[in-house]
């Protein structure tokens, strides 16, 4: 049985293009800075686990867009500035504000489990207006490596002392649903761009396009 909803923040429930769409570029720029942004931020945090040289995630949000601008030819320290006041203040997806207040409804525990660091993922459930919502908002801060890591997913049930299988893991990140799926949890992976399955060490058990079939799927699991 399920009794916790445990969401990825970035790319799940906020959108990771909205801060460089909404930062006003030139043409059409900003598609290929955001993709280059998030690629690099990623990178990095898979890179500085391998290498056991841990920053927080505002560190390497930091670092993805400052090669993304060089990649671009930008050199516009007031950009910037504005680039990453605007990731601290993500819009959600527009499903997420009506999906979490039916899943309230049902009475189902909410939490999220995010490579963000804790300051970040505040501003961003507070910009989104979701404060309250959650059960537990869990950083990889308390983990001091960034998932996919074991100690990452070790996280839930520390806080909520619940068995893997208890809990439905919700990613938009191929990765990190087959990773949440090998260590155990139940897994639903919200494909937003329809990308193919990762080729990994687990299988998400359910697959949707966005959030809207999670009430009824979790009546099902």
């Amino acid at each position: 049985m399920i009794r916790l909803c445990v969401f990825d923040a970035y790319g799940t429930l906020f959108d990771v293009d909205a801060a460089a769409r909404a930062a006003d570029l030139q043409g059409d720029l900003w598609p290929q800075l955001s993709a280059d942004w998030r690629r690099k931020q990623l990178e990095y945090t898979w890179l500085r686990s391998v290498a056991g040289a841990h920053v927080d995630f505002w560190q390497v949000t930091q670092d993805g867009l400052d090669w993304a601008m060089e990649a671009a030819g930008l050199d516009d320290p007031d950009l910037r500035s504005k680039l990453l006041a605007l990731y601290r203040r993500l819009d959600v997806f527009p499903e997420v504000p009506e999906v979490l207040g039916v899943l309230r409804d049902q009475g189902a525990g909410l939490a999220i489990l995010s490579n963000g660091s804790a300051d970040m993922l505040a501003d961003a459930v507070a910009s989104a207006e979701l404060d309250g919502v959650f059960d537990a908002v869990l950083s990889v801060d308390d983990a001091g490596i960034f998932k996919p890591a074991k100690p990452v997913y070790d996280l839930v049930g520390a806080r909520f002392g619940l068995a893997p299988a208890d809990v439905l893991f919700i990613s938009s990140n191929g990765w990190d649903i087959c990773s949440g799926a090998a260590y155990g949890f139940r897994t639903l992976w919200v494909n937003r761009a329809g990308a193919p399955m990762d080729r990994l060490h687990g299988t998400p058990e359910a697959q949707a396009r966005d959030l809207r079939e999670l009430p009824d799927l979790l009546g099902r699991l």
